[in-house]
């Protein structure tokens, strides 16, 4: 059986004001894209890219549901 990698992390901009919950099947790239500002919306907007937290989960559907929690 293939091992799969989901991610679920929080962020927060450097004055720790506004929190972002996301999911990524890669977390490194997907920091980037966040401190990059390459997708326009919520945390580029409120200058969120600071990880605080994340955890590792095998399946999406487990991480899906621990984002929702």
């Amino acid at each position: 059986m293939k091992d799969f990698n989901f991610y679920v992390y929080i962020l927060t901009n450097k004055w720790n004001k506004v929190l972002y919950i996301g999911v990524s099947n890669n977390l490194k790239r997907r920091i980037n894209e966040h401190k990059s500002r390459e997708i326009k919306g919520f945390t580029s907007r409120y200058n969120i890219d600071k990880l605080v937290y994340f955890e590792h989960f095998q399946y999406i559907n487990s991480a899906i549901k621990r984002e929702k929690q």
